[in-house]
């Protein structure tokens, strides 16, 4: 399982002023109906095969906090995404390109005591009828999972994409994360996607 590698990036999340909530968005129909036996923070191999997963590999790292800038240490943080063929781990999922096997499909993590996250992926791709995104799931006790998505700054399929145009304009930052390229010799890229969690009414988080 990787390790936090290095300090946070500085990245757009970073800006929010008044600590506005990340916004949530649908869990989409490919969440996993079965997770994998090798289920990690890396998506990039999977157990039994030596290659590593088609595309541009990608360190993703964050924090979440609440909108006070509280670190929440200790959650689940689950991701899950279209392999580079743009194919997803599902059983419903019928894709006529064939399955990178040696991509996980599916991580998760725990926040760190200062919030911290971190997965290896792979940047992702358009998916028919949807611009390349990331499904991402927080899991905090006593309360529903906050589930949204994580796109890519600069990527013109955002334009015409029915979920991110739902988002208001002044929130999209939120939810956008520039995909910049690595310093790390094992990753093509890295990128920053703070999460932050409104639970100062004490209701369970919305999906």
């Amino acid at each position: 399982m990787l390790g936090l590698l290095a300090p946070l990036m500085t990245g757009a999340s970073h800006h929010v002023s008044a600590l506005m909530a990340t916004p949530g968005q649908t869990s989409g129909p490919f969440y996993p109906s079965k997770l994998p036996l090798d289920d990690d923070n890396d998506l990039t191999r999977t157990v039994g095969h030596n290659a590593t997963a088609k595309g541009q590999i990608t360190d993703l790292r964050g924090r979440i906090i609440d909108i006070n800038g509280k670190p929440l240490p200790g959650l689940r943080i689950e991701i899950w995404q279209c392999d580079a063929h743009g194919r997803y781990r599902h059983p419903q999922e019928n894709g006529a390109r064939p399955i990178d096997i040696n991509f996980q499909g599916h991580g998760f993590s725990h926040t760190s005591v200062q919030g911290e996250y971190l997965f290896r992926t792979i940047r992702p791709v358009p998916y028919p009828g949807r611009t390349p995104h990331i499904h991402v799931a927080v899991f905090a006790e006593n309360s529903r999972p906050f589930v949204t998505q994580l796109y890519v700054a600069g990527e013109s399929r955002n334009d015409s994409d029915f979920l991110y145009q739902q988002i208001p304009q002044e929130k999209r930052h939120l939810i956008t994360s520039n995909f910049t390229p690595s310093h790390n010799s094992e990753a093509a890229l890295q990128a920053n996607f703070d999460i932050i969690l409104d639970r100062t009414d004490g209701t369970p988080l919305q999906e």
